[in-house]
């Protein structure tokens, strides 16, 4: 499987914030730029935005294809 491309993303967050981020990846033993990516997807499901990964999944191109 070839190795996927990343993009940066900076972004500026109150402390607070950042401090439950940080928790909320440790809990499920992720790297915060993993959370982030987590957090994401799963709102873009919520709100019914496509993703690359969620239309690989309606075009049945899941990970075990």
């Amino acid at each position: 499987m070839a190795a996927s491309k990343t993009a940066t993303l900076t972004l500026r967050i109150e402390p607070e914030i950042k401090k439950a981020l940080q928790r909320a990846a440790e809990l499920e033993h992720r790297s915060i730029a993993n959370m982030v990516e987590v957090l994401i997807r799963e709102h873009c499901r919520v709100k019914g935005i496509a993703t690359a990964t969620s239309n690989n999944k309606r075009a049945g191109k899941g990970a075990n294809s």
